[in-house]
């Protein structure tokens, strides 16, 4: 609940809503937008200490996805797709990259999206065999633009990022490059820029 606005519109129904209550109502989510990377910072952190089986905990394969992007050089907006690929395991266990991809949907562009989203059938090619599943689920998308751009994100970067000895850069490390993707500019914003 965003509490740093005291003012509350007065409507109880949408349909009548002043000017004013709307503008109330702006400002507000404008100043709960602009907390928006501390509060998936936060939730990152719920990641640590979380193995979930896997040699390295959760956030740490997270750190290590998006350092590997880094050190090849990947620019700041898929190396910020590489760090929250993940981030939806908590909330959406049966879902998380489509969390992933709902996360940076306003801030990345269509290919990063597309495999945020689907980035999950990728990564079953190396163990979906072992569950009584299809390892080639992936094959479905194959006739995707994205395809290849989602495979190489599984062979490059997420699928080796499970050893606790690669030197891995520090969630604050990442906190600058995520303050400059993570920005939304609307047309409204100045209105409640006082």
């Amino acid at each position: 609940m965003n509490e740093q606005s005291p003012q509350r519109a007065t409507f109880t129904r949408m349909d009548e809503g002043t000017k004013e209550d709307w503008m109330i109502i702006g400002k507000a989510f404008h100043d709960f937008a602009d907390g928006l990377v501390d509060r998936v910072l936060a939730h990152m952190r719920l990641l640590d200490g979380d193995f979930g089986g896997f040699n390295c905990d959760r956030l740490t394969h997270s750190l290590q996805t998006a350092t590997r992007a880094y050190n090849d050089g990947r620019d700041e907006e898929y190396v910020v797709c590489c760090l929250l690929h993940d981030i939806g395991d908590v909330l959406g266990t049966y879902n998380h990259g489509a969390v992933a991809a709902a996360i940076m949907k306003p801030f990345t562009n269509e290919v990063n999206l597309w495999m945020l989203e689907n980035h999950t059938d990728f990564q079953g090619y190396y163990y979906f065999d072992y569950m009584g599943l299809d390892k080639n689920r992936r094959e479905v998308h194959k006739d995707s633009p994205y395809y290849e751009h989602t495979r190489e994100f599984i062979d490059k970067y997420d699928m080796p990022a499970f050893d606790p000895d690669y030197p891995t850069m520090t969630l604050e490390d990442f906190e600058p490059m995520m303050r400059r993707v993570m920005v939304k500019k609307t047309r409204t914003r100045e209105l409640f820029n006082e």
